[in-house]
């Protein structure tokens, strides 16, 4: 006898036409259904790194996946993609040219111009939202009183020869304290090592190459605002207290802060001061992905967004990440499938359409 299964009876030919069957009913043992998993819609060949593996393949999403029918595999990224799959989606730049009905998340070069701090907001700095609120459309100044203006902090880029950048920031007018980040994100741990920088005389400790952000006070909360395709959800994160002049004025130095917007860090549900804690309004966010997938041609990413604090419309994104770590985003195993199986649908669609 199998537990959990088919239950078999000794002595039972399978060519009885039907004895064994009244034999078992007669002892009271109904044979169980075996279990059959849905036929696979979508097969997903994925690359990632050990760590993403491990935050992002978690055992429920993988769970909620199969259950949906989609399969996830793992690329050999030492055998040619030609000879696995075949993938309906994949994240592999020359596999989607060889495979144009492959969706491919997300083109590499696209990506790379997001691992650069310097060309990640280039396209915020010039971000046009549409002129409409709802349904009424009105000009483009009048929207920015109604939901919000949009822009990023002052920065300098430096390469070389940190001896410069006192002058440099002088030159420039760039005020202190300071944000000193790497400029190339390459997901090591000092790519997300991060400086506060008080006076300018300290500057030049700093080693290139590297991003200086003017800081700017936001009540210690920043929003971070995570895309998947068209859908997106925003949380709180406890970000770096406020610097006030009396301060500034009495400290000297750069120094190293943690990453502050993990998920350890959450500040949903805390007590806040509720004009710190209102989020961004919903139009504005959605006008701002939608722009941002357009231009940064990306359908995974987050934005870190922080509100100038003693304004309630004023907003800057300080940061740009490809593919964050959605293990930490509420819910995100639910979301991340419903995204999947959209891309079938599309797919499906665009085929009729043809």
């Amino acid at each position: 006898m199998r537990l959990n299964g088919e239950i078999s009876i000794a002595n039972v030919d399978d060519d009885d036409d039907g004895d064994g069957e009244r034999k078992e009913n007669e002892l009271g043992l109904i044979r169980s259904p075996t279990p059959t998993a849905p036929p696979t819609r979508l097969v997903v060949g994925y690359a990632l790194t050990s760590k993403k593996r491990q935050s992002f393949l978690q055992p429920k999403l993988l769970a909620l996946a199969r259950s949906k029918g989609i399969l996830f595999i793992a690329v050999d990224v030492k055998q040619p993609l030609s000879d696995q799959g075949p993938f309906d989606v994949v994240l592999h730049k020359d596999y989607g040219q060889k495979n144009p009905n492959v969706t491919v998340l997300d083109p590499p070069d696209a990506i790379e111009h997001v691992n650069n701090r310097q060309s990640m907001l280039e396209d915020v700095a010039d971000l046009n939202l549409p002129d409409y609120y709802g349904n009424s459309v009105i000009g483009f100044w009048a929207l920015k009183l109604l939901i919000g203006r949009v822009t990023v902090p002052r920065q300098l880029v430096f390469t070389t020869d940190p001896s410069s950048i006192p002058h440099e920031v002088t030159k420039e007018g760039l005020k202190l304290p300071l944000v000193a980040k790497p400029l190339v994100v390459d997901g090591s741990a000092k790519s997300h090592e991060l400086f506060l920088a008080y006076d300018k005389v300290s500057l030049a400790k700093l080693e290139p190459p590297l991003v200086l952000q003017e800081f700017v006070n936001h009540g210690g909360v920043l929003f971070k605002v995570y895309i998947i395709g068209e859908f997106i959800k925003v949380v709180r994160r406890f970000s770096l207290p406020d610097v006030c002049k009396r301060e500034l004025s009495k400290i000297a130095g750069v120094f190293p802060f943690p990453r502050v917007s993990c998920a350890s860090a959450s500040a949903d549900g805390a007590d806040l001061d509720p004009k710190v804690a209102e989020l961004p309004p919903s139009p504005l966010l959605e006008m701002l992905a939608r722009e941002l997938r357009l231009r940064l041609g990306l359908q995974l990413f987050n934005v870190d967004i922080i509100r100038e604090y003693g304004t309630r419309d004023l907003y800057y994104i300080i940061d740009i990440n490809y593919f964050p770590g959605y293990g930490k985003m509420p819910d995100y195993e639910h979301t991340f499938t419903e995204f999947l199986l959209s891309l079938e649908q599309s797919k499906y669609e665009k085929v009729l359409v043809a």
